[in-house]
């Protein structure tokens, strides 16, 4: 039996608090009043008979209690969240065939978790799902071999194109672990240039007139923080790439880019002539996987990134 006094509302509240240590930004989040949320958290501390967060501290700081009961409010959380993703999938019996692109920056995660919601939705369909380099799922959507693809946003205006945002996704500075002088004293490990992703960064660093010697060009993610992870160089990456990473994150120190805030949109596109409700239920799965497999645990372990890495739409 749950406790009196522990509720759903009052462990996301927590949560947001924790997360942000501002009753502001939670209220924020959480869509109350400060007054409520205050309350909510009164109202837990009462019910588990412990103090949850120093009030005598801004920004707000965890207990000793209050940071045991966290890991355990985030597991609850994240396993109510995907019980609601799993229980608001769409009906896709009525269609004949769905072929879907991603990019194979939600391998570790998101994409073996779609795959298996929309194959339980296609009940009587053939279902394609591929993971592709950015500009190759572009090609594959023109050429009218995907219905739906999952992609970085190029830049460019998309004739005949529908899309949906996803997530924004900032780019962040990623160094080795303690190396406090690593953009002076280590060499810059380039995404390989065909890379949309590469282009995007080199784009900007040419907007700030910053040139870095070429050395290495790296084609696998994994392989460049991989490197970065041994000390060779440093590199720029978004959130979505560094948590792909985890194995590496004992020798990784993520940073805000010294360069100037600049980020990428992550988005569902589809074509106009196969815009039913098909695109926008898809869309919507998609943002709540996001949420509790990749934002809800990079912002848990970057804080920093709020409100710089978040869901759109």
């Amino acid at each position: 039996m749950v406790m009196k006094g522990l509720t759903l509302r009052g462990l996301e509240v927590f949560e947001a608090l924790a997360r942000t240590g501002s009753v502001a930004q939670a209220a924020e989040i959480t869509g109350l009043s400060q007054p409520s949320v205050s309350q909510q958290l009164r109202n837990l501390e009462n019910a588990l008979g412990t103090e949850l967060v120093d009030h005598g501290r801004r920004p707000m700081r965890l207990t000793q209690a209050g940071r045991s009961f966290l890991a355990r409010t985030e597991t609850v959380l994240a396993e109510l969240q995907m019980a609601q993703s799993e229980l608001t999938v769409m009906d896709l019996g009525h269609l004949t065939t769905l072929s879907i692109g991603l990019i194979d920056d939600f391998d570790n995660d998101l994409t073996p978790r779609l795959a298996t919601l929309l194959a339980d939705s296609l009940t009587r369909s053939n279902f394609k799902l591929l993971t592709l380099p950015s500009l190759d799922l572009f090609e594959e959507l023109e050429a009218q071999r995907l219905h739906l693809m999952v992609s970085a946003h190029s830049g460019e205006v998309l004739e005949g194109v529908v899309e949906y945002p996803l997530v924004q996704d900032p780019f962040i500075l990623v160094t080795p672990k303690e190396a406090e002088n690593a953009i002076q004293e280590l060499p810059f490990l380039r995404y390989a240039r065909d890379q949309l992703i590469s282009r995007q960064i080199e784009a900007h660093l040419a907007r700030q007139r910053l040139e870095y010697e070429e050395r290495f060009e790296i084609g696998s993610h994994l392989a460049l923080m991989a490197m970065v992870a041994r000390g060779l160089g440093w590199a720029i990456t978004t959130p979505l790439g560094y948590m792909r990473a985890t194995r590496f994150h004992d020798a990784l120190e993520a940073h805000p880019a010294p360069f100037g805030d600049f980020a990428r949109t992550i988005s569902l596109f589809t074509r106009t002539d196969w815009s039913d409700q098909v695109p926008q239920e898809v869309a919507g799965m998609m943002r709540r996987l996001m949420r509790n497999q990749i934002v809800d645990p990079a912002l848990a372990q970057l804080p920093w990134l709020t409100d710089r890495l978040k869901v759109m739409g």
